[in-house]
């Protein structure tokens, strides 16, 4: 086994990147990059009823939006299966596997009289020291397992985990059709790529005794693992699509930022006293197993888009003016393919970022400010379109006229004097202009939404407003 720190990903793609596929994948690549080691991806492709292409382009997806870069792979299960079938030849050959004849039927009727007798699900080793074949049957290959003794697991995570070997299957590692299964695909491939740590999902660990013996039997170092624990919904309930998106891309089409949602992840069962926000080069260099809790993890979506506004609120707004365009687009705000002023977008951008929890609800935010007619609230345009502000509306439509300069303090000047010839507080106005502006009555700062608007717009809506109070 190679000295460097050699870590993969091996998702199955049998579905989109999941939640906790994309932690798994996270704390790998930290592993890797912390100790300055190889991340690989592996594609576990051999069950073909489920794996589609589709499948493993959506995972490469979820993998870049991640930015969870590979150095060697993409490998696919489905390209080696020769080299399987070797290694459970070469089983067969010393002893440590062979040939069973037993029927599916059979199998079951054993498995049953097992249930009702109290007894272990195992299979009860008909075929161990068979010595002919029988004919006219395709038999699976079997894995000899010891039937004494212990396999002991020293997990990074989980400490000393003991398994007693009378209570481990003789397992299947070929089946009758020559395909090969898990436990089989799984040790080859980490022998052949000198995996030196197995870092995955805690689901896993059942697995890990039989994994380790065919290690022993190939004559092989074993790797040293670490097994994560569970992602649970909020209601302690193992993380599924009932709790909510659980897709790694379903967060993109929601508008999350990439690095809120690595953030996110990374503390589902990872700490560094109570920081809560990182950096990608503090993950890196703050990593390690030591800090990885035992228990399983609780998954809040709340957490999740709390952390997601602090990165919205501290990116630049030229960067979310970039993000936001496809929101845009498929928002129907913009025509696909339509140009944008990128600088006047990002100052647009600049006034509704501490506002929006998401990049979908910066898009839906910036309607007002990209739209050519806005549609009104039917309750704002009745409680301030009305005959009580029509003339302050209008002696602010005639100042803004002569404004030589259309910036936030000369707005500010402007305001205060129509309020004070009027007699009226600066709410008085300001509400009514900001129905006229964005059709409601939440928005930024008035006098950021008329600078960002424009001299042309902001009238033309101030005329439209003034028409509509009849």
């Amino acid at each position: 086994m190679t000295d460097k720190i050699r870590v993969r990903f091996a998702p199955s793609p049998t579905g989109h990147l999941h939640i906790g596929g994309a932690r798994t994948a996270l704390f790998n690549w930290l592993f890797a990059r912390r100790s300055n080691g190889t991340f690989i991806l592996r594609i576990e492709d051999t069950d073909t009823t489920r794996s589609t292409d589709e499948y493993i382009e959506a995972i490469i997806e979820g993998m870049k939006w991640l930015g969870l870069d590979w150095d060697e792979g993409p490998f696919r299960q489905t390209d080696r299966f020769d080299i399987y079938r070797s290694y459970a030849d070469k089983l067969v050959k010393e002893g440590r596997a062979y040939y069973c004849y037993c029927s599916p039927e059979e199998l079951e009727t054993r498995r049953k009289e097992s249930m009702a007798q109290g007894r272990p699900l195992k299979y009860n080793g008909k075929c161990r020291d068979l010595k002919e074949p029988v004919p006219g049957i395709q038999p699976v290959v079997r894995f000899r397992m010891p039937v004494e003794g212990q396999t002991v697991v020293d997990d990074l995570i989980k400490g000393r985990v003991s398994f007693e070997n009378e209570q481990l299957d003789d397992l299947i590692i070929l089946r009758s059709d020559n395909t090969p299964t898990y436990n089989l695909t799984v040790v080859v491939d980490d022998v052949d790529m000198k995996i030196t740590h197995v870092i995955r999902g805690d689901d896993h660990l059942n697995n890990t005794p039989k994994q380790i013996q065919l290690y022993n039997a190939f004559g092989y170092p074993v790797p040293k693992f670490a097994h994560l624990p569970m992602i649970l919904g909020s209601d302690k309930a193992r993380l599924s699509k009932r709790h909510g998106a659980t897709s790694v891309m379903a967060y993109y089409e929601l508008g999350y930022l990439p690095e809120a949602l690595v953030n996110y992840l990374v503390r589902l069962g990872w700490s560094y006293g109570d920081q809560e926000v990182f950096t990608r080069d503090e993950l890196v260099e703050y990593f390690s197993f030591e800090n990885v809790g035992k228990a399983a993890a609780v998954f809040n979506p709340e957490k999740l888009l709390w952390l997601n506004s602090q990165y919205i609120i501290n990116s630049s707004p030229e960067r979310l003016a970039g993000l936001v365009m496809p929101f845009l687009e498929k928002g129907g705000i913009i025509e696909k393919g339509q140009g944008m002023d990128m600088r006047w977008l990002s100052r647009a951008v600049g006034t509704l970022r501490e506002r929006s929890k998401t990049l979908l609800e910066l898009a839906n935010s910036l309607r007002y400010f990209i739209a050519e007619e806005i549609e009104f609230i039917e309750k704002a345009k009745d409680k301030f379109l009305n005959e009580k502000s029509r003339d302050l509306l209008a002696a602010l439509k005639e100042a803004l006229a002569s404004v030589p300069e259309f910036s936030h303090d000369e707005l500010e000047k402007v305001f205060k004097s129509v309020v004070e010839k009027h007699g009226v507080k600066l709410k008085d106005l300001a509400q009514p202009v900001r129905v006229a502006m964005t059709g409601g009555t939440e928005s930024p700062g008035i006098f950021d939404v008329l600078e960002v608007l424009g001299k042309e717009k902001t009238i033309g809506r101030l005329e439209r407003a003034i028409k509509e109070i009849v």
